[in-house]
């Protein structure tokens, strides 16, 4: 991952897809509830690449800072695989640069309005007044987290 902006809010970055590596995947998935024999498992090879970027052209990466989001899953420090190419709609979760400024928010489309909307009650919905200058930067596809 090559690193591409800084913006205080978000650490943006390049997805590095000159070098694909394939990882062993459970076929079957893993029981979390009671365990299943070992040799019921079957392996085969994936590439996170190809699985998460369906437009590598239009893909960047962005680490999640603050607690803003946590209702939706999104904690700080997740990395978020941005989709740029993709349509913004009325409840997609939308990387935003709104009067300078980056922010993840889930957006909320009325007839008369746009919200910027948070997953935490500690956090107010902003209300995209008309003198603010938004651009819908790309729409959130996947999280990665740390455990």
């Amino acid at each position: 991952m090559k690193k591409k902006l800084n913006t205080g809010n978000l650490h943006f970055f390049i997805p590095d897809t000159t070098k694909k590596v394939k990882i062993p995947l459970v076929e079957n998935g893993i029981s979390a509830g009671f365990p299943s024999p070992a040799e019921d498992f079957k392996e085969t090879r994936i590439s996170l690449d190809k699985t998460l970027i369906k437009n590598k052209e239009a893909t960047f990466y962005a680490r999640v800072e603050g607690k803003s989001m946590i209702g939706a899953g999104l904690d700080h420090g997740d990395l978020l695989v941005i989709d740029r190419s993709l349509e913004a709609e009325n409840g997609k979760i939308a990387v935003c640069f709104i009067d300078g400024e980056f922010t993840v928010k889930r957006l909320k489309v009325t007839i008369d309005a746009i919200y910027l909307m948070p997953e935490n009650k500690s956090y107010e919905p902003m209300r995209v007044q008309k003198e603010s200058n938004l651009l819908i930067w790309g729409v959130v596809t996947y999280v990665i987290k740390a455990v």
